[in-house]
């Protein structure tokens, strides 16, 4: 509420110094939702931008009052999410921001500058898109740590699904998926359940008569990618909830399914593009590393020049790469002499792992920065793995936690909108 009482505050000094002056509505509050706000401009420069995208795309978008409704939903969630992080903690540098839009360029094979230029020719405002991303990064942050501990694995699951996966003929194939979500109220009566029911089969005649489903997804869905068409995604059929992938197993592309009855509303699925999985060769490294951590009293340019006096302490032979670790690492593995071990790199930090990736066997890279701080690292060994039980042990854990995850983070996310206090302001 303190930041209401600023904005009005601030309107009425601007507004209000002389009898003569005309009012000029600088911005307005769109929804209030606990301690926070969701500002009309920032609506309008959603709206905006997903307009932008959808003409680029060719891509047609329901009626501009269902638009509306869509983003504040997602303006309403990202304000809940934010203010979980601040009461968490959860900071994000610029140091690893600028880490993940370096990251984010390369993976568009540009330069970050070529990157930022992409940026503007679209017609976004670069500083306003490095803050989303940063906000990005805060929710997904918030989200792993809340819906994390919801999730429970247990060893007869994997058995299970790995004798399941023995028996399957179509573990290569994956299905890209489209969801609508026909909500239930908070505490749903009977005839809320029927008239969601009601709602659902509506969308089924209308999708079957040929009707376009982003565009039916972002004018009705509930569900958390109902902004992105109802886009789920590439998933192996062991990677979607079992009440789907039962029913879309061999099937066509272009078919639809439901309404499907879940604790949260009908879901509605239609099976976007299939495709055969794509098989990568899976490579383990073995490395060692040094970390350090900015504080404080560390500056990041402090935390760098100490990496790089360490490191030519120990190619001049001067120092020893473990000892340096067990002295000065912040990491845990610092009692180890900084060893990792044999690891599949894409369980790191993505930076940490693209510096490995360009190092020779035994070379030292330079400092550079991950989430974690400032390292350098030593690659001692690369081995291509085959296909052990351990790995398929390991494929079948992140399979049945990415199936969990989603359903939990939807319910988290219900359950957080359900306790808060939300005003949708006229």
């Amino acid at each position: 509420m303190k930041t209401i009482l600023k904005i009005c505050a601030l309107s009425a000094l601007l507004m209000g110094t002389s009898p003569q002056a005309k009012e000029v509505e600088l911005d307005r509050v769109a929804a209030v939702v606990n301690s926070g706000v969701v500002l009309e401009s920032e609506v309008k420069e959603l709206i905006a931008n997903i307009k932008t995208q959808a003409s680029k795309n060719d891509q047609s978008l329901p009626s501009d009052k269902a638009l509306r409704v869509q983003v504040m939903d997602k303006l309403i969630n990202d304000q809940l999410i934010a203010q979980i992080g601040e009461r968490m903690g959860i900071q994000i540098s610029d140091a690893q921001l600028d880490q993940t839009l370096t990251n984010m360029a390369q993976g568009n094979q540009l330069t970050l500058e070529e990157f930022r230029q992409s940026i503007v020719s679209e017609g976004l405002d670069y500083e306003k898109y490095r803050e989303n991303v940063r906000n990005e990064l805060v929710s997904g942050e918030v989200k792993r740590n809340s819906v994390r501990r919801r999730i429970y694995i247990s060893p007869q699951e994997i058995t299970n699904l790995l004798s399941a996966m023995k028996q399957q003929t179509n573990n290569d194939i994956e299905y890209r998926l489209g969801h609508i979500l026909i909500e239930f109220p908070p505490e749903p009566t009977q005839e809320d359940m029927n008239a969601a029911k009601e709602r659902a089969d509506k969308v089924i005649e209308l999708l079957n008569k040929g009707s376009d489903f982003t565009k039916i997804a972002i004018a009705s869905s509930g569900g958390a990618e109902a902004l992105k068409g109802g886009d789920l995604g590439w998933k192996n059929i062991n990677e979607m909830p079992t009440l789907f992938s039962e029913i879309i197993d061999g099937k066509d592309k272009g078919s639809v399914f439901g309404p499907i009855r879940t604790g949260l509303g009908f879901s509605i699925v239609k099976i976007l593009d299939i495709r055969g999985r794509q098989i990568v060769e899976v490579e383990e490294i073995n490395s060692r590393h040094i970390l350090i951590e900015p504080s404080i009293i560390l500056s990041d340019a402090k935390a760098e020049q100490m990496l790089k006096e360490f490191r030519e302490q120990i190619l001049a032979g001067e120092a020893d790469f473990g000892e340096m670790a067990k002295e000065h690492s912040d990491g845990p593995t610092s009692v180890k002499g900084g060893e990792l071990g044999w690891t599949d790199p894409k369980v790191w930090d993505p930076a940490f792992a693209d510096a490995l990736a360009k190092l020779k066997i035994d070379e030292i890279s330079m400092p550079f920065r991950t989430s974690f701080g400032w390292h350098i690292a030593q690659l001692t060994g690369r081995r291509t793995l085959d296909a052990t039980q351990q790995m398929n042990e390991n494929r079948a854990y992140q399979l049945l936690y990415k199936r969990k995850f989603s359903m939990e983070s939807a319910r988290w996310l219900k359950e957080l909108r359900d306790e808060a206090y939300i005003e949708m302001m006229d």
